[in-house]
């Protein structure tokens, strides 16, 4: 790339000869006067020495080959490509195309996270390019180019005749990426080369091809620094598409003395090595840059002192990344690799993709956590099931993160002194966001304090317990988990009777309002509810969205449809909202939460506790097995109730879904009702289809293969339907339903993206990649059912008898 004439800015990094010495020494690469020489055996750096043994049969298992451009998302608001991440850092990195010569040089990317909002900076930010000392280019767009992406590390390889680059990029911090480049002498000579990297930026931003002429402004500029370059940032609040801060920043440090030049309009910038470096025949030298994004002045400063050292023990942390990858994989393999090697691949790739969803704490996240996906538009942020879904698989190769992604969403578990809604304390809200909303005094438009999720906080803390072993975090959590418990019986179960349904928060979502966004109030000035919101929250809180079971105008003549009640507390405020149905998987969900409260109070000796929870629970499982199954089609149904509890009606009508198979999830029905039960699940006309346990039987006319929750098969529903079969002694079928799944879900057994769910006719993968909790439910299936007979259901109390 040719710089303009007029240059912007010239800073050169402290430039003594003893300090560009001293990190010559460090990186491996000499100045030409340094007397220190280094063999090819002391000093040649390659993939297969530096990445982990089991990590060295894992190449490629995800596609992350890309030529980024302005415009990210292809179709459903998700990228084109698949990118790499570790750590939680907020950015991520892909491999360049094989024809994308222009990226040649450099690691293609990075995207950012623009808070809360994926972007591409660049194409390749930063691309190495090498002369002689004549000024004449090796020419990596003549190279044999190849890419690797190992777990935890991109590769890169070029080769001429003279020279062969290999760069390695890993992650040294959760803001920070360190690239290592070595460059060996293929002559029979000696050669002396200057270095220097150049890169450009991407200035707008375009959501998608169809509107790539409504292009946002990115509002970044280049300045140089006196080791390497910045990208400085505008205040930008396009809350749908793209939010910045003037104190943001994406830095580029270099291990040498440097000089740096921008052009004129601060938007492509040459950095070029002060000194050249020589290379006896045969010999290799190595450099090190880091790239950092940073959302404060705070985070940028304490990322610096990082850096200075990242920059001087390199090595150190490629050793580290390939340490922990090691120990992820031997975590997740010890005794558990009778497996052929494609299911093998398949469950790396769900630790890959897991990985590269891990956020640290930035914004109002407060700790560490799994997003559901970086590709995906709106998906930077915690929900309350995906999080727990996520711990579930996450804490078996890393602990530590299954606990923060818990604790993510208990650090803002109602409280009863909230300023907003004190009547849902122990209440746990759908999802956090970086920014907050603006009920909760902060910009930002994802935040969702609507309803909650399904009652599986307790599922996860407990299967989190079983592999850490951490009982403070046990005792940590219990009385946290214990009030979310509670909470279900107070806000959530209209009649009073000990069996709770989805509903809504008290919000201003939740009422009506005319065409200028004013509240419109009835005759006495109070407002006046809107079912329909109310409808809406209730079946996210369910988390099965759009299900059949949740239409507001029901199914068949005899059905009233879905309607909405009010639920107050004793003084008569109103505390919240309740559909007209008892839900079987909520209620199962809270069955099985009883038992692992159960299984946690034995470990801390609250005896009382444990007595309280028998109790409780034999009442929720003989109501679930009386009021909620169906002798005649032999299944699990929700039942429709009026608000004082006298009318009970079982939606039969409504057809099966997921919900009929968690009771067995939960070990509640007995093994009379669950081996009816397992005759539906194995029916190749409801839900044994060519990608098995779907969210809407086959047989129901609502069924829609293609369609979000009215036919797709989502893998968590798919994994408690698994384990449920497990459950009652159908090891076999249900590891034939396991292989089922991971043969035919579209390309998890080859290179593609893990997807967000599936269809189950034909297998294609649908609506958003690299889906996390898809991922966990895989990393779950391969290890407790294809290599073992575990599951992750309750074990507090045994399988009633009939």
């Amino acid at each position: 790339m040719v710089l303009k004439n007029k240059v912007k800015q010239v800073v050169r990094r402290g430039g003594a000869a003893a300090l560009a010495a001293a990190f010559g020494v460090l990186a491996g690469c000499q100045a030409p006067d340094s007397q220190t020489s280094q063999t090819p055996d002391n000093n040649q750096t390659t993939a297969q020495q530096t990445v982990g043994e089991r990590a060295q049969q894992f190449p490629d298992v995800l596609n992350v080959y890309a030529d980024p451009g302005q415009v990210l998302y292809g179709t459903y608001s998700t990228n084109k490509y698949n990118n790499f991440a570790d750590l939680g850092a907020w950015h991520g990195y892909y491999l360049h195309e094989q024809d994308a010569t222009h990226l040649y040089g450099g690691f293609a990317g990075p995207v950012i996270i623009a808070e809360e909002y994926p972007v591409n900076l660049s194409g390749a930010i930063s691309r190495l390019q090498i002369t002689d000392a004549e000024g004449n280019a090796y020419d990596l767009t003549q190279a044999k180019a190849e890419g690797t992406y190992y777990p935890g590390r991109l590769v890169q390889t070029y080769e001429l005749d003279a020279l062969k680059v290999t760069m390695e990029l890993v992650y040294g911090s959760n803001r920070t990426a360190i690239i290592r480049t070595v460059i060996e002498n293929k002559t029979d000579g000696a050669l002396e080369l200057n270095l220097s990297w150049t890169g450009d930026l991407y200035q707008q931003f375009a959501k998608d091809d169809e509107r790539a002429d409504e292009p946002v402004d990115m509002g970044t500029t280049l300045a140089a620094t006196e080791d390497g370059v910045q990208v400085d940032f505008s205040e930008i609040r396009s809350t749908w598409w793209y939010m910045t801060r003037e104190e943001n920043q994406f830095r580029i440090a270099h291990d040498r003395a440097v000089t740096t030049t921008v052009d004129e309009d601060q938007n492509t910038y040459m950095t070029t090595a002060n000194e050249p470096v020589k290379l006896a025949a045969g010999e290799s030298c190595c450099t090190y840059e880091t790239q950092s994004w940073t959302f404060t002045q705070e985070e940028a400063q304490a990322e610096a002192a990082k850096v200075t050292d990242m920059l001087a023990n390199g090595e150190d942390y490629f050793a580290l990344s390939a340490q922990r990858w090691e120990t992820y994989l031997d975590k997740t393999f010890d005794g558990h690799d009778s497996a052929d090697e494609q299911y093998q691949r398949a469950v790396v790739k769900s630790i890959e993709t897991l990985t590269t969803n891990w956020r640290s704490a930035a914004g109002a996240l407060e700790h560490d956590g799994v997003v559901p996906s970086m590709s995906y538009q709106y998906f930077i942020g915690m929900w309350a099931w995906d999080s727990w879904k996520q711990a579930v698989g996450v804490s078996v190769f890393n602990g530590e993160l299954a606990q923060n992604n818990i604790r993510a969403l208990f650090d803002y578990q109602i409280q009863a002194d909230d300023p907003l809604r004190p009547y849902d304390e122990g209440a746990i809200i759908d999802c956090i966001f970086y920014n907050q909303n603006e009920a909760r005094g902060e910009d930002g438009g994802n935040w969702n304090e609507r309803n909650s999720k399904p009652a599986l906080a307790a599922w996860a803390v407990w299967n989190v317990y079983q592999q850490t072993g951490d009982k403070a975090f046990l005792e940590e959590m219990y009385p946290k988990l214990v009030s979310y418990h509670e909470w279900w019986y107070t806000n959530r179960d209209t009649d009073q009777n000990g069996i709770a349904e989805y509903g809504a928060m008290v919000d201003d979502a939740h009422y009506q309002m005319d065409d200028e966004g004013n509240f419109i109030t009835d005759e006495n000035g109070n407002r006046i509810l809107n079912p329909e919101a109310v409808i809406e929250a209730a079946a996210w809180e369910s988390g099965m969205d759009n299900a059949p079971r949740f239409d507001q105008e029901g199914s068949g003549e005899d059905d009233i449809g879905v309607q909405v009640f009010e639920n107050r507390d004793a003084s008569g405020q109103v505390v919240g909202y309740s559909i007209n149905q008892e839900s079987v998987d909520l209620n199962a969900y809270l069955y099985a939460e009883k038992g692992f409260l159960k299984s946690m109070a034995e470990e801390l000796g609250k005896t009382e506790d444990v007595e309280r929870y028998e109790t409780e629970a034999a009442y929720v499982r003989d109501y679930i097995n009386t009021m909620m199954y169906d002798e005649e089609t032999g299944y699990y149904y929700d039942l429709q109730t009026n608000q004082d509890g006298s009318e009970k009606k079982l939606l039969v009508n409504r057809g099966k879904g997921p919900e009929g198979w968690i009771p067995l999830w939960a070990k509640a029905a007995t093994q009379a009702q669950a081996d009816r039960v397992v005759e539906n699940m194995m029916d190749e006309g409801k839900f044994n289809t060519f990608v098995p346990l779907g969210t809407v039987s086959k047989d129901n006319p609502s069924f829609e293969p293609a369609k979000y929750w009215r036919g797709p098969v989502w893998l968590d529903q798919a994994m408690y339907g698994v384990e449920a079969m497990q459950n009652y002694g159908y090891q076999e079928e249900a590891q034939a339903m396991a292989y089922k799944i991971f043969d035919n879900c579209e390309g998890l057994l080859e290179d593609g993206a893990i997807r967000e769910n599936y269809n189950p006719e034909t297998g294609e993968g649908l609506h958003t990649a690299n889906f996390s909790w898809s991922a966990s439910s895989f990393y779950s299936l391969y290890r407790n059912t294809l290599t073992g007979d575990h599951t992750t259901s309750q074990t507090g109390f045994d399988i009633p008898q009939a």
